[in-house]
């Protein structure tokens, strides 16, 4: 190689981006991690549990906008106000703006499809979400739907204030909502997250519980502070690990199994055992939240005043709780594995977590 050519090989080496030469995204499995003992689902994501769909929409414009939205639906194809599902809530900490959570403590039930979305869009969020389910056919004489909206502040990475999320937004999350793979990393509401240092984003795990058989599946958006493990084992910081420490995270939870409200609210809080072993300690400014549902013993509309179902006893649960605390772990790891180094509001840059470097933690080096 002459010496020119050599110069302009090295010049274009320096000129590529971190963002077009970090390693390709990859899920935990991937990278040779295994959390916990329970198998998977086929997909390893929310979507295993029959009926559940997911829908995104990207908001990604100019150099300061990254933020989005995120839809579960809870069985895809069903008005969901006619045929509402057995649900619980429950808040770690509650610095954050989680729409819709009141009525299902109260009642027990979800109506509507479940929405993520940053801090500022919240209204705007539950305002076109609730415009869809009214206009849901059987819905006409509808005078109210509660839809839950949870959120994480993106507006480090993301022009938060301008609010750019719109309502053809929210319905293009909701028309593109599918069974099938999630799409994973920067994506919809996890656009313009960062978590524990690097770039956060959506992740999503599955298990699969033998006594059923039934699934649990976990959809978290991150962007929460702490010092990160993966398996148990400490990560190497960005940083200051003592900095940073504020932030969010929401957790949707679905399974098939016959469990009632009362016990899905004991599953929502087990999610918190799986961020604090990935490091968090739920920061006085972050918002951290789980919403649990079971697609089994759909409540009828116009069924009677009556309901006999079956449910599963209190001693049944324990596989069920152990399979949402892994799910929920794997899915964090997951939305840090696959997100993309970002570059967003006033230069700021979400570096994308070095998957070498996190090969190298699991194999406990």
């Amino acid at each position: 190689m002459t010496p020119l050519a050599l110069a302009l090989a090295l010049a274009m080496a320096v000129a590529v981006p971190q963002e077009e030469a970090e390693a390709k995204p990859a899920r935990a499995r991937e990278l040779g991690i295994r959390i916990g003992e329970l198998p998977t689902g086929p997909l390893n994501a929310i979507t295993d549990v029959e009926g559940v769909a997911v829908g995104h929409c990207s908001v990604v414009e100019g150099d300061d906008v990254r933020t989005g939205v995120t839809l579960v639906v809870p069985r895809l194809g069903e008005n969901s106000f006619r045929r509402k599902l057995p649900a619980a809530v429950f808040t770690g900490n509650g610095f954050g703006k989680a729409a819709g959570f009141t009525q299902v403590e109260e009642l027990g039930e979800i109506e509507a499809p479940i929405a993520l979305t940053n801090t500022l869009s919240v209204g705007t969020v539950l305002e076109a979400l609730a415009r869809l389910v009214l206009e849901q056919p059987g819905n006409a004489e509808v005078r109210s739907v509660n839809v839950v909206v949870g959120e994480t502040n993106d507006g480090w990475l993301s022009d938060i204030r301008g609010q750019h999320v719109r309502a053809e937004h929210v319905r293009e999350a909701w028309e593109a909502a599918a069974k099938g793979p999630v799409e994973l990393g920067s994506v919809g509401a996890g656009a313009g997250t960062v978590c524990m240092g690097f770039k956060g984003g959506i992740g999503s795990a599955s298990r699969v519980v033998a006594a059923g058989p039934w699934t649990v599946g976990v959809l978290v958006q991150t962007n929460f502070g702490g010092s990160l493990r993966i398996d148990g084992r400490p990560f190497p910081p960005r940083g200051d690990p003592r900095e940073d420490r504020d932030g969010s995270c929401m957790v949707v939870v679905a399974t098939d199994a016959p469990v009632d409200a009362r016990n899905l609210g004991r599953m929502a809080k087990r999610t918190m055992l799986a961020l604090a072993r990935v490091g968090s300690v739920m920061a006085n400014g972050s918002g951290d939240y789980a919403i649990a549902f079971s697609t089994a013993n759909p409540i009828e509309a116009g069924e009677g005043s009556v309901r006999a179902v079956r449910v599963l006893r209190n001693d049944a649960m324990t596989p069920l709780f152990q399979a949402v605390v892994e799910a929920t772990e794997e899915a964090v790891l997951d939305s840090l594995f696959t997100a993309r180094t970002t570059r967003g509001r006033a230069g700021h840059v979400a570096q994308a977590i070095d998957l070498e470097v996190v090969r190298r933690v699991a194999a406990g080096h």
